[in-house]
């Protein structure tokens, strides 16, 4: 893959509410709408039966276990609302497969389109000719080139992850007495933008705390990456107090590795938040001790605000009467004390 500014996650990183019945293209304006004294109260209603909506939605190819559970994520979401028809188009890694697939989805009318590039800087294009035909995007994860593209993107935090699992293992350590801890790190693809983020907020975190970024290894988000990068990393260092995981598909190898080599004397904290990690998370059996979200749950929600444009709504208990143009999710750390009210969001490594 390659990289791309501002790109979220994965192997390529790189409607204004407006009265009932008015023209779908007043939802994808980037500009303020015009007030409508019949615009309804969106506050508190967004959970209610609206008119029939078809979301078109369109992603890579399932073929690593977070992919796979954004799109399976969002077809169960939708299958929630009676009034939501889904028209996904087959996951696929070829750009301009993905362009065509979108292309045929934007001529067939759907009322919303929700798009998880395979290439940011790609897709923009056909984004933008959605919006411009007055169907407004819900831009997923990997971001398009302009906002002009979308309507409202939503993705993960890739900083604060690594500032959320620095945070964490900082707070370990001292709490175990450890004044100058050996702390790793098994990145993903070092090229890309998401990884960057990534490993500077871990490193800006743990710097606070006055530690610092020990060994080091980049993988591929695979688990056979995972396994032979760690393996490395575990053979430079012999001492090792703590390790953090960018991935946890990945993660499946470097939990391999650490086994391999009967590690147990350091804790490692894991990113994503597969159900694999959490399970092992909650029998507190291994070195695993933590894992830091970046869930796919965002494809869920991204189904609900998709739902929410096509009927004119708003977010209920918002006091705006509009979806906001950008969400960003939280990295919320999954320990054994809390694992339990995360293992819904948790996904198939």
């Amino acid at each position: 893959m390659t990289a791309q500014p501002l790109q979220r996650r994965g192997f390529l990183l790189g409607g204004a509410a407006v009265g009932a019945g008015a023209l779908l293209a007043a939802c994808t304006s980037n500009e303020a709408p015009k007030a409508d004294s019949n615009a309804p109260v969106a506050a508190g209603n967004s959970g209610q039966p609206g008119k029939p909506v078809t979301i078109g939605f369109s992603a890579p190819a399932a073929d690593h276990g977070w992919m796979a559970a954004m799109t399976k994520n969002a077809k169960a979401q939708a299958g929630k609302f009676s009034e939501v028809t889904l028209n996904a188009t087959e996951g696929t890694n070829d750009v301009n497969q993905q362009i065509s697939q979108v292309e045929t989805l934007i001529n067939a009318k759907v009322n919303v389109l929700v798009i998880l590039p395979f290439d940011g800087k790609a897709l923009t294009a056909v984004g933008q000719q959605a919006m411009d035909k007055g169907i407004p995007v819900i831009n997923l994860d990997r971001v398009f080139d302009t906002p002009l593209a979308y309507r409202t993107w939503i993705g993960g935090d890739n900083y604060r992850m690594g500032v959320n699992a620095g945070n964490y293992i900082a707070a370990q350590m001292k709490a175990k007495g450890i004044a100058a801890p050996i702390i790793g790190e098994v990145a993903g693809i070092d090229s890309l933008p998401l990884t960057q983020e990534r490993s500077k907020g871990y490193k800006d975190a743990l710097a606070r705390h006055g530690f610092q970024v020990g060994p080091r290894v980049s993988a591929q988000f695979t688990p056979e990456s995972g396994e032979a990068q760690t393996a490395n990393l575990l053979q430079s260092a012999a001492k090792l107090d703590a390790l953090w995981n960018h991935d946890d598909d990945q993660g499946v190898g470097v939990n391999a590795a650490i086994q391999n080599a009967g590690r147990k004397d350091f804790l490692m904290v894991g990113g994503a938040g597969s159900k694999n990690m959490m399970n092992l998370i909650k029998a507190d059996a291994s070195p695993i001790k933590a894992t830091v979200l970046y869930s796919p749950s965002m494809a869920s929600t991204a189904i609900a605000l998709a739902r929410l444009l096509g009927q004119s709504k708003g977010i209920g208990d918002f006091a705006e009467h509009e979806i906001p143009a950008e969400i960003t999710t939280y990295s919320a750390v999954v320990t054994k004390e809390n694992v339990d009210q995360y293992l819904d969001v948790g996904f198939d490594s």
